[in-house]
């Protein structure tokens, strides 16, 4: 992990009071996921009679290709990792400008959803492909588990993306470390359309999308401005935390 993140040069003791900040720094984020799923929910169960499909004609031409189910489900780990890292090591504006990120752009999403349904006819009969393996099955797996309806834009492009742009943006991670996240950010992308689960216009909303909320969160100051307003980032919390005597310190850890 060394030579992926610049931990000895950053690193501060934990304490008491930084544990109990950044505990506070997540609850907020709780709150909106509960939120987000509970709306995502009634978007998937509602009757609805008319969705728009999605489709192009380079959907057609686009092979399915099983294997890239793995860094399709390796999405689920990069974001949490992007989210969580931050927490572990106190970066309150890598935090606060991944999580509005985030939530801006999915709650876009609901929005659109809600008014624009969306469905994709892309997926392949996996049981006439000739080909039983785990990553038929993986497949499967999230075939069964989510439809191919609110499919617009995609939004394991647009996290995954924004992984990769918080990592980028932190002072923690090496050049190699960066690499790494463009690589997993673009083969996500890329699996998205190689299992058949979003469209071509799905991918480059998705793109779009990020685009859109990287300048908005990371070229400019008024989301970070607004969150200092409302006391969400305190720039003075280090001198507080390094009067405490620390549980941990990078002097004791070997």
């Amino acid at each position: 992990m060394y030579r992926f993140i610049k931990n000895n040069i950053y690193s501060r003791p934990v304490t008491r009071q930084r544990i109990i900040k950044s505990v506070k720094m997540v609850i907020p984020t709780f709150i909106y996921g509960i939120i987000y799923c509970i709306w995502f929910n009634y978007l998937e169960k509602r009757p609805l009679i008319h969705y728009t499909e999605m489709h192009t004609r380079f959907d057609d031409k686009i092979p399915f290709l099983e294997i890239f189910v793995l860094p399709y489900a390796f999405w689920f780990v990069f974001v949490a990792f992007c989210v969580a890292f931050p927490v572990l090591c106190y970066e309150q504006e890598d935090y606060w400008r991944f999580v509005i990120f985030l939530c801006g752009g999915m709650t876009l999403f609901l929005i659109i959803s809600t008014f624009f349904p969306t469905l994709q006819r892309l997926r392949p009969d996996l049981s006439t492909l000739g080909r039983d393996n785990i990553f038929i099955h993986m497949v499967n797996f999230f075939y069964t588990c989510d439809t191919p309806t609110n499919i617009f834009p995609s939004m394991h492009v647009y996290n995954a993306i924004g992984g990769s742009i918080s990592i980028i943006n932190s002072k923690r991670f090496s050049k190699k470390g960066n690499i790494i996240s463009i690589i997993s950010a673009i083969l996500i992308v890329l699996s998205t359309m190689f299992i058949k689960q979003h469209s071509v216009i799905d991918v480059i909303c998705g793109i779009g999308l990020a685009v859109v909320f990287y300048y908005l969160v990371y070229r400019t100051n008024i989301v970070i401005g607004f969150l200092r307003i409302l006391g969400f980032i305190n720039d003075n919390i280090d001198d507080k935390i390094e009067e405490e005597t620390p549980f941990v310190t990078s002097r004791n850890v070997r």
